[in-house]
């Protein structure tokens, strides 16, 4: 009996109080954050090392690109870099993000929000969501920290104010959207420590038709403002490819270049956008390109996106066509505020047009914001479009176009409708008489008869009716007949023998056979009432 004792197995320890058992999922979610974030690391590292490989003079050893790749991890985030390195020796900061790098960090970790939030097995631990997302931010920010601290010892270290609010923003987004999006995008329940008459007005329909329609009208500011910026680079073509062969004469920095400019492309889509807003943006302290004209700038730096800016002087026709871009963008903000226009009235339909233009307006300002930064001290600390007028601008164009067009679309499609409920009755009647009377329906089912055979029975002849007596007065009228209009229709067979009654064809046998035993009762009729 000891010796059972002894060699049985151990029953398993009951837990203590106080103490909560970790959770694996929670971990992963942690490792999934961390990892993330290396993986954006880890990119721009292998894309600068090989960079610093292919160039003939290299400025610095690896060590030196590793810590360009940290920062410009960073400035992907937003955060601003300061550049030590310059002719005056006064710190240059660089803050202008190109917003295509911002899409390498927002889908890591969107990515890695999502798979936190899924289970691969069916017995496997699910997280709720806030617990999901604390954990790949705890992750993600831990990284950032550690890259933070990195860059600090590179050529181009990050300010440790911008780094420490913009790379949480970005994390905080796209982690929200990952989960979000891991939980079929759902719309509601509101959070409850919201007033129940916001919760109430959020739920109304007219917020999602205004987030569609100023999603719309950026969309086609965006698109307008990347016309503008194509068009330009084609106008100004020979100046674009003199400014990127002089940069450079090797091929690796001449990648290098194309790679920066393809990055800012979403950039000069916004700045082209608030160009034809009217605000326009600004290359400098005091120097601002509008449609209506362009001092000039001197102390711009040579790059091919510069090199397409409209020439000096007031603005031309030509320049002026762009004020086109936000016209198209109000059409289309009125155009998709209308959805529900026979179940609304002009008010709502309005309303939520301009509630679309208040979406399109801050849409364009926070685009416009990410856009600009500096790019230097003194005249380069001021570069791209200002936010707050790019925002008002774009509020006010779709807000003057949207609003009529959304109540003219809505009285289209309220309109009453023109068929034959609109006719008269004694035209209605006329146009059922012409349509009984004229022995179309007759020549189309004998057509149809003779194409299809014996599956269609002949039409049964019409029952004749009792005449009507009519008065004495109608007797003595004599009686003048009318002819029967035919109508000819084209593409039917009009053979008189289709109507001419056919000779009986013999009964075949029955298909199945007699059944024997079978009892016949004869059908009684009811009893008379």
């Amino acid at each position: 009996m000891t010796q059972v004792t002894e060699r049985g197995t151990p029953l398993p320890a009951a837990p203590r109080a106080g103490v909560r058992r970790r959770s694996p999922a929670a971990a992963a979610c942690v490792v999934g954050g961390a990892v993330a974030a290396g993986l954006g690391l880890g990119f721009l590292a292998v894309l600068v090392i090989v960079l610093w490989i292919s160039s003939p003079y290299p400025d610095s050893g690896p060590g030196g690109a590793l810590h360009l790749a940290a920062g410009l991890w960073l400035l992907a985030h937003g955060a601003e870099l300061v550049r030590y390195d310059t002719l005056s020796g006064i710190p240059a900061p660089v803050g202008m993000t190109p917003l295509l790098l911002v899409a390498l960090p927002v889908l890591l970790m969107r990515r890695a929000a999502r798979l936190g939030s899924a289970a691969e097995e069916d017995d496997e631990e699910v997280l709720p969501a806030a617990a999901v997302f604390s954990a790949v931010l705890c992750g993600y920010l831990a990284v950032g920290a550690l890259a933070t601290v990195y860059a600090a010892g590179g050529p181009m270290p990050a300010d440790p104010i911008s780094a420490a609010w913009h790379i949480p923003l970005v994390a905080v987004l796209a982690a929200a959207g990952g989960v979000w999006g891991a939980r079929g995008r759902p719309l509601g329940p509101l959070p409850s420590w919201l007033p129940g008459g916001v919760r109430k007005a959020f739920v109304r329909p007219r917020y999602a038709l205004a987030l569609r329609a100023g999603a719309g009208g950026s969309l086609v500011l965006l698109g307008g403002g990347a016309l503008v910026v194509g068009a330009s680079l084609a106008w100004h073509g020979a100046e674009v490819q003199a400014s990127f062969l002089s940069l450079t004469g090797v091929w690796s920095g001449r990648f290098a270049v194309l790679l920066l400019a393809l990055t800012l492309i979403p950039n000069a889509m916004v700045w082209g956008a608030a160009y034809a807003l009217g605000p326009g943006f600004a290359l400098g302290s005091g120097v601002t390109a509008t449609p209506l004209g362009f001092p000039g700038a001197p102390a711009l730096p040579r790059f091919p996106l510069l090199a397409a800016l409209p020439a000096e002087g007031p603005g031309t026709p030509l320049t002026w066509a762009a004020a086109g871009v936000p016209v198209v963008a109000g059409l289309a903000v009125g155009w998709f505020a209308v959805r529900r226009a026979r179940e609304v009235s002009y008010g709502e339909t309005a309303l939520t047009a301009a509630l679309g233009a208040v979406v399109c307006g801050l849409t364009m300002a926070g685009l416009a914001a990410a856009s600009a930064g500096p790019l230097g001290s003194r005249r380069l600390s001021e570069f791209g479009p200002m936010w707050w007028t790019t925002g008002v601008a774009a509020f006010a164009w779709t807000a003057v176009l949207a609003v009529p067009v959304a109540v003219a679309v809505h009285a289209w499609r309220t309109r009453p409708a023109i068929g034959p409920e609109g006719l008269d009755a004694d035209e209605a009647g006329a146009v059922d008489d012409r349509w009984h009377d004229s022995g179309v329906r007759e020549i189309r089912w004998a057509a149809l008869r003779k194409a299809a055979g014996a599956l269609v029975p002949e039409m049964a002849a019409p029952v004749p009716v009792a005449p009507v007596p009519e008065p004495v007065a109608a007797l003595a009228a004599p009686a003048v007949p009318g002819r029967r209009a035919v109508t000819v229709v084209s593409g039917l067979d009009l053979d008189p023998g289709l109507l001419a009654p056919k000779p009986a064809e013999p009964v075949s046998a029955p298909l199945a056979p007699p059944v024997v035993g079978a009892r016949v009762l004869a059908r009684r009729k009811p009893p008379p009432e």
